[in-house]
């Protein structure tokens, strides 16, 4: 492989330039408009309201989500962005309508479809299998703790979406959006283009509306890149503050769920449902959450605020996107924020090579134990069944892309191999101590900004992922520390986010900051379904 390369770029290493060669009919689709449909951009507080004055029942808005998933997912645009429907959805929501009937509510999301990211567990009829075909008919014995808060807050489960197969831990040239199960996911504003990953099906399925919100996980990027490609919010928590057991694991030190919504306060609500203690995940027991993040958004929020603006690294490679930035910067400065500018990262890149070299340990280590307490009826048992299942059966499992990512993860020793340990020690000391917070105290800031990346690329099965550069991701995910991608705007009507990041368990912060951009701003526009970008100029 030559030198040693971050997780996002050995992703990405020699990608430039993709094409996606969009069958005839596909592109003949593209064309035709989206069906209108009645539940368009509804928030949480709207479909509420409307449950509340019998405008509908959650019985019927699981019909028309469903009909809604059919005309754009399944048939029309085909953006392939659910895996599975729950069998189970409409039983569940005659249940709760029932409930609501009788004066029950357990929650603001009493009642509403969601959809779940495939790779977190459903002790139901739906299966759990990271999007991969080794998985595939993987029933685990019991929700994952955060399906247990949803059940309880009476979400209905609509059901599993797409993703970049394995969370995008496989391949040095993957696509992100494809995987053995659902094929290529596409990106609902321009359908040539990638929904970006690994919560790629998530961030299309809530764009184009085919649920209220989604739950996503990320690593490294993976609920904020797909937010940023779809112009939805994304928050990917402080690590601890949402529960991982259950979940298909990556790493560790850093996996973590969280919102995928159209809104900022939506994804206020959704986090403070999905945010709670879990005795089965040692992170969550010092956690700072709240019950109610609505709370704290405010319209005037960003006034008085000390925003640090980094610069290097994070802006200078697109042109439009930086264009998009500066007018994002005038909006946070007139809407009364002080931004220290530049308020440039320490070490900002610098651990690239180390945080790969943890997350490969951490693989190995935390998927042979996921596996293993699937119990005698998983399908694959070990990382190593894994990378000899995806030999087997190559064909249809490694047709565009193959496993180079767990191979070498395989090759890794134990989680007490001094290499590891030093990896380790590297990441946290340069982006904690020696990044975020440093940069932090040195200006007394209240957050940090940057553009969330370029506009999304166009899909390249031959080649893999390309993109712009500059993500902002990786230093609060290192880290461990919260990230609100919010909608900046769009470049050829490509959807492009900002960024708001800074201290551990500094969520209110960020919302807050977040909400009053969002709401001084408001550029989120539903997707045109176009079968590729607006390049023709006014």
């Amino acid at each position: 492989m030559g030198g040693k390369l971050s997780r996002r770029e050995i992703i990405s290493a020699g990608m430039a330039g993709g094409i996606l060669a969009i069958t005839a009919s596909n592109a003949s689709s593209a064309a035709l408009p989206p069906p209108p449909f009645d539940l368009g951009e509804s928030t949480l507080d709207s479909l509420q309201e409307g449950l509340h004055d019998g405008k509908w029942t959650s019985q019927r808005l699981v019909e028309l989500y469903l009909e809604r998933t059919d005309a754009i997912d399944r048939t029309g645009p085909a953006i392939h962005s659910v895996l599975e429907i729950n069998p189970d959805a409409l039983a569940i929501a005659a249940a709760l309508d029932e409930e609501r009937r009788a004066g029950k509510l357990r929650g603001p999301l009493h009642g509403i479809p969601i959809l779940i990211k495939d790779n977190i567990a459903t002790a139901d009829r739906m299966t759990t299998t990271a999007g991969s075909l080794a998985l595939k008919g993987c029933t685990p014995a019991r929700d994952a703790f955060l399906i247990t808060r949803l059940r309880a807050a009476g979400a209905i489960l609509l059901g599993k979406t797409n993703l970049s197969e394995w969370a995008n831990f496989r391949s040095t040239h993957s696509s992100s959006g494809w995987s053995g199960r659902g094929g290529q996911a596409r990106n609902p504003y321009a359908l040539d283009r990638t929904p970006s990953g690994s919560s790629s099906g998530s961030g299309a399925a809530i764009a184009a509306n085919l649920a209220a919100c989604a739950v996503g996980t990320e690593t490294d990027g993976s609920i904020t890149s797909p937010s940023a490609a779809n112009s939805l919010v994304g928050i990917k928590p402080t690590l601890g503050l949402i529960s991982r057991s259950g979940i298909v694991p990556i790493s560790h030190s850093q996996d973590t769920a969280g919102p995928m919504c159209r809104t900022v306060r939506d994804a206020a609500i959704l986090l403070g449902v999905l945010a709670g203690r879990d005795s089965r995940d040692w992170a969550t027991a010092g956690q700072k959450a709240q019950r109610d993040y609505t709370r704290f958004l405010n319209l005037n929020g960003l006034k008085g605020a000390r925003i640090g603006v980094c610069r290097t690294k994070f802006f200078g490679y697109h042109p439009a996107t930086d264009k998009l930035a500066a007018a994002a910067l005038s909006e946070l400065k007139s809407s009364g924020a002080v931004l220290i500018d530049p308020a440039n990262l320490p070490n900002a890149g610098k651990y690239d090579d180390s945080e790969l070299d943890v997350l490969l340990f951490e693989f190995k280590a935390d998927l042979n134990k996921y596996l293993e307490e699937l119990g005698p009826k998983a399908p694959v048992k070990s990382l190593k069944e894994t990378i000899a299942f995806n030999e087997r059966h190559k064909e249809r499992s490694m047709p565009f892309f193959a496993q180079e990512l767990m191979i070498l993860a395989e090759k890794k020793g134990p989680l007490t191999d001094p290499k590891y340990l030093k990896a380790l020690e590297k990441n946290h000391l340069l982006s904690r101590i020696k990044g975020i917070d440093a940069i932090m105290d040195k200006h007394r800031l209240d957050a940090l900004v940057a553009p969330t990346q370029g506009p999304p690329w166009l899909i390249d099965l031959v080649n893999g992922d390309s993109g712009a550069g500059g993500s902002c991701t990786s230093p609060a995910a290192v880290a461990g520390y919260p990230h609100v991608t919010v909608p900046m705007g769009y470049v050829f009507g490509l959807p492009v986010g900002l960024s708001f990041f800074g201290r551990a368990w500094s969520e209110p912060v960020l919302l807050k900051l977040a909400y009053a951009f969002e709401q001084g701003t408001k550029v989120r526009k539903p997707p045109a379904f176009a079968a590729t970008a607006q390049l023709a100029r006014a």
